[in-house]
């Protein structure tokens, strides 16, 4: 027996003072409402109603139940009614997930533009670089750099992440730019450390057909992407930075891409998410609006003319034409 139902059939019937009435209530037939009063009052063994052929009361035992079911079962039906709302309003907490690598370079301007198209909508947004599944992270939507999610979510590809070395222009003024990665040696470089491992990582680079790595010396070495950035764009050394992190230096002019016929692929940004028939409106509405400001969204990464081209980006776009991807370390 569904008690949730039965009750809700006892609470119309004695609200109504009738079975009959209480069945058109509810859209059944006056059979079907008695014979779930019957199964209630055997399931819980006591009488809940006095039936003559013209008179419906309700017993004793059937007051007190009515008297403590009834502002619960409106607090019930109301919770059903706004979830079932949530489904065609855009409202209530969103729960999102990123590396903290993303959030500030690439997806914080959206998320603030979301919301202002969105004002009902509470953005409760966890950074943490370890890739969270949905369920565990408590998230309605994801994001990450690298390979794509493992199942059990629906995972959307946006962008490549590529590795491209970059110099800022008064570094290149002061000590030149390296021809070959032979010459990279003969530089000051940054390095990026393994926050999981502590092992610094080692640089990425396309030769013809390959993949190669190499070991470059660092002068100075962090566990940030962001930070990392930074020193290169302070003129301390060379780096090989993510695209998501080094494009848009590189479109206004602040960093100078090198070595461009080497630029590699280290996977891509992905924005990952549950069935969308489990999905409420708000979450289809971010999903949907991330999706088109950021799939293949070309400030954040080199496309093929581009590498084709081999030559320096400076201010080839307007800043405000902004997407993402890059190295997720």
């Amino acid at each position: 027996m569904n008690d949730i139902r039965a009750i809700t059939i006892f609470v119309r019937t004695a609200t109504l003072g009738s079975l009959r009435r209480a069945a058109i209530d509810q859209g059944i037939s006056p059979q079907a409402a008695s014979q779930s009063v019957i199964q209630l009052e055997k399931s819980l063994g006591v009488r809940l109603f006095h039936r003559t052929t013209r008179k419906l009361s309700l017993t004793e035992e059937g007051q007190r139940l009515f008297d403590s079911v009834k502002p619960a079962l409106a607090i019930l039906s109301s919770s059903l009614d706004e979830a079932r709302r949530s489904k065609e309003e855009v409202n209530g907490i969103l729960r999102i997930n990123a590396p903290r690598s993303l959030g500030l370079s690439v997806l914080w301007q959206f998320f603030e533009l979301f919301q202002q198209h969105n004002p009902k909508v509470q953005l409760d947004i966890q950074l943490d670089d370890q890739f969270t599944d949905l369920v565990s992270g408590r998230a309605d939507v994801g994001f990450r750099g690298g390979p794509p999610p493992s199942a059990g979510a629906i995972a959307r590809r946006l962008m490549p992440i590529q590795l491209i070395v970059c110099a800022s222009p008064d570094y290149i003024q002061r000590h030149g730019a390296p021809q070959t990665i032979d010459e990279l040696s003969q530089h000051s470089c940054t390095g990026y450390r393994w926050a999981n491992t502590g092992k610094v990582a080692q640089w990425q680079f396309q030769i013809g057909d390959e993949i190669v790595h190499r070991d470059i010396p660092a002068v100075i070495c962090v566990n940030d992407t962001a930070m990392e950035t930074q020193a290169v764009l302070s003129g301390l050394g060379i780096g090989q930075l993510g695209s998501f992190e080094a494009m848009p230096h590189i479109r206004s002019g602040r960093l100078v891409p090198l070595l461009m016929q080497h630029v590699s692929e280290c996977g891509a940004i992905y924005i990952y998410y549950g069935h969308r028939a489990e999905q409420s409106l708000r979450v289809r509405t971010f999903i949907d609006f991330m999706i088109g400001k950021l799939a293949d969204n070309r400030a954040f990464f080199l496309d093929r003319s581009e590498l084709a081209a081999s030559v320096p980006l400076l201010k080839a776009r307007p800043h405000a034409q902004i997407g993402g991807a890059g190295r997720q370390r």
